[in-house]
C-alpha cells in the first residue's frame, strides 16, 4: 500500500527538473516570438518608408513630365526661367507645369508654379496659386520626405551634356532664353535607411 502511494506522486527533484525544463522552453519560445515581432516591426517600418519614397518620386515625376516652357514673374516683377535649379541653396528645383486639375471650376489657369526645397533633413514641395506672383502670394508647402541627408540634381542639355545647374549660361553675352527646358532631369536623394536613390525623369518636348 505504501509502495503504491509513493509511485503515484512526484518527488521534489522531479518537480524541480520539470520546472527547469519548462522555464528553458518558455525562454526559447519567448525569444523566438520576440524575434518574430521585432522582424515584423522592422518590415512594417521599411514598408512605410518605401511607400514614402515611392510617393515622393511619383509627385516629382508628375511635375517634371508635365513641365512647360512658361517663364513667370516673381514678387518683385523680375522674370524667372520656366525651369531652374541646382547650384547651392535651399531650393532644389522650380518649374512651371501643366495639368493642374480644377474640379471646382475655379477661375484660374491649369498651369502651376511648383518648387522643391531641401532643408533641415526634409524634402518639401511648394506650390503657388498664381503663376505671376504678387507681394501677398504665399505658397502652400507640404513635406514629402523626412530623414533626408542630401539632395542632388543634374540636367541633361539638348546636346546631351550634363549640368549641375539650370538654365545654362548664355553664350557670347546673348540674352538668356528663359523658356528653354532640358531633355531630362536626374535627382538623387540620400534617405535614411535606404542610402542614395537616383531617378531619371524625362522632360516633355
Amino acid at each position: 500500500m505504501n509502495g503504491r502511494r509513493r509511485s503515484a506522486g512526484f518527488t521534489l527533484l522531479e518537480l524541480l527538473v520539470a520546472l527547469a525544463i519548462f522555464a528553458v522552453l518558455a525562454t526559447m519560445a519567448y525569444t523566438a516570438l520576440n524575434a518574430v515581432l521585432n522582424a515584423r516591426k522592422e518590415v512594417e517600418k521599411r514598408m512605410v518608408r518605401l511607400a514614402e519614397l515611392q510617393t515622393t518620386f511619383m509627385v516629382m515625376e508628375r511635375d517634371i513630365e508635365q513641365a512647360v516652357g512658361r517663364a513667370v514673374r516673381d514678387e518683385l516683377g523680375d522674370e524667372q526661367p520656366a525651369l531652374q535649379g541646382g547650384g547651392v541653396g535651399i531650393t532644389v528645383l522650380t518649374l512651371t507645369r501643366t495639368g493642374w486639375r480644377n474640379p471646382l471650376g475655379l477661375a484660374r489657369s491649369d498651369l502651376q508654379r511648383v518648387s522643391y526645397g531641401f532643408d533641415n533633413q526634409q524634402l518639401s514641395r511648394a506650390g503657388w496659386s498664381n503663376l505671376d506672383r504678387g507681394p501677398g502670394n504665399v505658397p502652400y508647402t507640404e513635406v514629402l520626405l523626412n530623414g533626408v541627408s542630401a539632395v542632388e540634381v543634374r540636367f541633361l542639355t539638348q546636346d546631351r551634356q550634363w549640368l549641375g545647374y539650370w538654365p545654362p549660361e548664355a553664350d557670347g553675352g546673348q540674352q538668356q532664353n528663359t523658356a528653354v527646358l532640358p531633355r531630362a532631369i536626374e535627382i538623387s536623394v540620400d534617405a535614411d535607411g535606404w542610402g542614395r536613390i537616383t531617378r531619371l525623369f524625362r522632360v516633355p518636348g
